[in-house]
């Protein structure tokens, strides 16, 4: 309902506002009302027409929409439901009649419900039904493997490899960036780098641009965009009441001082940093000190860029070292000015503080692993035999009955989480609560609509967790699936609108993204394996469970297998 109200249509739609492809719709009903409230009847009982929509947009002119690693972000929901879908039937119709037709939690004497005893919990110690879990445990991982490398596959050629080789050229693609360009008494910084690529790559060097430390200089320009903003407001604010000049108090806040014509004082304020900032960037170019030994290098041809970006350019492999230049959106400039020696001793710095945490941290640990030794705690401590041996047989029920909680999680967390994002309730205070008392001109307003990234950096990892609980309960209560399954349709739905139609890509990293998520979800899938080995050790299935050990070997295997195919294609970029 919020979203077809025109008043809040920057909030739904402000990728289309920023692109500039949308303005404020038309509805029926009196100008001024249709500002603020939809007055179309027949628009309420559509209101769900956005997920058809969003799903209508086919994956390449999503890509050309939204970017690849967009495209990608969402093909990790999709892992999801190609997981976890065929499983979920498979443990429906094979593992949770067998979990129920047993009657073990009836006799234990522990609290239960219905849901765990459609778990492993219910079957009892010894039993030969473990056989179906065990069976079951190697399909899982052999399906989940085998979804993986089709994945991987097609993101990596299918998909990375056509998008890097695509006729919509970028910058990055050309150009690589070059550290620790070595002093010569004899030619300046910039005649050394291109004096460098002459030679060396003489039919493929186009141009370079060497590093500044211009801090200084951005902080400039930081500053007039501000000021400029308040004289575009004054100015505007004076096209619509040309009788009256505006005016401003130059004291605190606007509180005191004297009173001045507001536009005659920014426009002098304006004027004053144009010349710091002219006068700054001569300084810059000019001042030795402020050039640093690292330059971008451009090349006529992708060819000759893969080739000086992969290959080593100097008998000391100290000095011109090449990497290839990250977008230009993926620059975090301040910290390019930095030396490639600072960068080196803060790596160094980081790496001892991690070792020496890292030291400090195992001795506790040994400490209490010392005593976690159950033969020796039986000898130390003889009257606490019989509770230590109790002890594996409880956590071998109770820990499969915890799927309840889990199963709140994911509604609590996922499918609200999920809601929550779809309804935008709180960005949706804070437009209008912006656009109400600190926008003055187009630009805040645009800045206030402003819905950001998606995040990648936090919302991949939260999917990970699903990932995790799926794999882990997939073979011990299985009756956990559907609400991850529900989670990864609603979540795909939602944040393929939400990429379409909300958040804009901060930068294009070409899916490099792809092997952190194989790999996590290889650990998760590892993880699940090593669990259920030592839950059916507790429930004493001692010819079933040794035949579990193959499995992390397997899939570390298969690990290794899809990290040698597959994952050069994200680290080098191929000649052919």
């Amino acid at each position: 309902m919020l979203r077809i109200q025109p008043v809040n249509d920057r909030v739904y739609f402000p990728k289309w506002y920023i692109k500039g492809l949308r303005s404020s719709p038309l509805v029926n009903g009196s100008a001024f009302a249709s500002k603020f409230v939809n007055l179309d009847l027949r628009s309420y009982t559509r209101f769900l027409n956005w997920m058809p929509a969003a799903l209508q947009m086919p994956e390449p002119e999503l890509i050309d929409h939204a970017g690849l690693d967009s495209a990608v972000y969402l093909r990790i929901y999709l892992l999801g439901l190609k997981i976890f879908g065929p499983i979920a039937l498979i443990a429906f119709t094979v593992m949770i009649p067998v979990n129920w037709s047993n009657n073990t939690l009836e006799h234990s004497g522990l609290t239960y419900s219905g849901i765990d005893k459609l778990s492993i919990s219910n079957i009892p110690i010894g039993s030969h039904k473990f056989w179906t879990h065990l069976v079951l445990a190697y399909g899982f991982t052999f399906w989940t493997c085998y979804v993986l490398k089709r994945e991987y596959e097609i993101v990596a050629a299918a998909m990375r490899l056509h998008f890097l080789a695509s006729d919509q050229r970028r910058p990055d693609q050309f150009t690589v960036l070059v550290r620790n360009v070595p002093p010569d008494p004899d030619e300046s910084v910039t005649e050394l780098v291109q004096h460098f690529f002459l030679v060396n790559h003489p039919h493929h060097y186009l141009s370079h641009q060497l590093v500044y430390n211009a801090n200084k200089l951005s902080e400039l320009v930081n500053e007039k965009k501000k000021i400029q903003n308040w004289l575009d407001f004054y100015q505007n604010k004076y096209k619509r009441n040309p009788l009256k000049r505006p005016s401003l108090k130059t004291g605190f806040l606007g509180l005191w001082g004297n009173r001045v014509d507001a536009i005659d004082f920014y426009t002098s304020i304006v004027e004053r940093l144009s010349r710091d900032i002219c006068g700054e960037r001569e300084k810059v170019s000019s001042n030795t000190k402020s050039i640093m030994p690292a330059a971008f290098v451009s090349f006529k041809t992708r060819w000759g860029a893969a080739v000086c970006a992969q290959t080593q350019q100097s008998r000391n492999p100290t000095t011109w070292l090449t990497e290839w230049a990250p977008e230009p959106r993926d620059v975090y400039w301040e910290n390019l000015a930095i030396p490639f020696v600072f960068l080196t001793i803060r790596r160094l710095i980081a790496a001892i503080a991690f070792f020496f945490l890292t030291f400090f941290f195992m001795i506790p640990i040994a400490i209490v692993q010392s005593l976690a030794n159950i033969e020796s705690i039986e000898k130390a401590l003889p009257f606490l035999k019989p509770i230590i041996e109790v002890i594996p047989k409880t956590i071998g029920v109770s820990i499969p009955m915890k799927a309840t909680f889990f199963i709140t999680y994911i509604m609590v967390d996922g499918w609200a989480g999920v809601a929550g994002e779809i309804l935008r309730l709180k960005p949706l205070i804070i437009y209008h609560l912006k656009n109400s008392f600190l926008v003055k001109t187009e630009k805040d307003r645009e800045e206030a609509m402003d819905p950001g990234t998606i995040g990648f950096n936090t919302g991949e990892p939260q999917i990970q967790l699903y990932f995790l609980l799926g794999l882990v309960y997939a073979v011990v209560t299985p009756i956990l699936l559907p609400f991850i399954i529900v989670f990864f349709a609603l979540a795909y739905v939602v944040y393929r609108h939400q990429i379409i139609n909300v958040y804009h890509q901060e930068y294009e990293s070409a899916a490099a993204f792809w092997p952190d998520v194989h790999v996590r979800v290889v650990a998760a899938l590892i993880v699940s394996q090593l669990l259920l080995m030592g839950l059916l050790s507790t429930k004493e299935a001692s010819q079933s469970t040794p035949l579990l050990i193959t499995l992390p070997i397997l899939t570390i295997c298969f690990h290794r297998f899809c990290k040698g195919r597959y994952e050069p294609a994200f680290v080098r970029y191929p000649l052919q």
